[in-house]
């Protein structure tokens, strides 16, 4: 009878206790925590279930300013987050920001640090504008004119002005396309490539 009566009152005991379920955690793993202009943002996100809902990122710098939201799928218990294009001082300036985290009804806040460490950092902009001169879709004074305008003269130095008339009698050979090419398939570096283009102007094979 004692017996009967104690499993009884485990079932009681089941039957009354409330359901409970912990809501989803998520976080933000960095490998690192101080970027310099010319690398990539990387990061992983890593949930506790995955919940069919979206994770959505903010990235803001200490004024509170920041980026629209970004909606990232969420498939795996962990997912790593590259960003497409490296840092560069057009778009960002030295300073910490932040990685603000929402999903599931979890909130995470992670950190990072921006510097400069002299890297030579050409805008993706500029690269843009080099895929279509590839491509032959503008001229090559087009190319030229977004360098002059977008990279920095301590990187490419163009000694002399680009206006409507210049546009129309810049030559650059076609075989730089092959070195602007490995450029673009990141093959060889900003530098580099900004190396390579500034030499070919000083000795006149790029030419007005």
């Amino acid at each position: 009878m004692k017996t009967i009566l104690l499993i009884l009152g485990i079932f009681a005991g089941i039957i009354i206790l409330p359901n409970v379920s912990a809501e989803p955690s998520a976080q933000i793993i960095m490998e690192q925590t101080t970027f310099s202009y010319g690398q990539k943002l990387v990061y992983t996100i890593e949930v506790s279930e995955i919940t069919g809902d979206l994770a959505i990122i903010h990235i803001r710098d200490e004024s509170g300013k920041g980026s629209s939201a970004i909606p990232i799928e969420i498939s795996q218990l962990k997912t790593e987050i590259p960003s497409p294009f490296p840092f560069d001082k057009q778009v960002f300036p030295e300073g910490k920001y932040f990685i603000d985290l929402q999903y599931s009804g979890a909130e995470y806040t992670a950190e990072f640090n921006l510097i400069d460490s002299g890297n030579i950092v050409i805008p993706h902009f500029t690269k843009q504008i080099a895929a279509s001169w590839i491509n032959n879709e503008v001229g090559g004074g087009i190319f030229i004119d977004a360098i002059q305008k977008t990279v920095e003269t301590d990187a490419i130095n163009i000694p002399y002005t680009i206006d409507r008339e210049h546009l129309e009698k810049i030559q650059i050979p076609e075989w730089v396309k092959i070195i602007t090419v490995w450029w673009l398939e990141e093959k060889i570096s900003d530098e580099t490539f900004a190396n390579a283009f500034q030499n070919l102007i000083d000795r006149k094979i790029i030419t007005v």
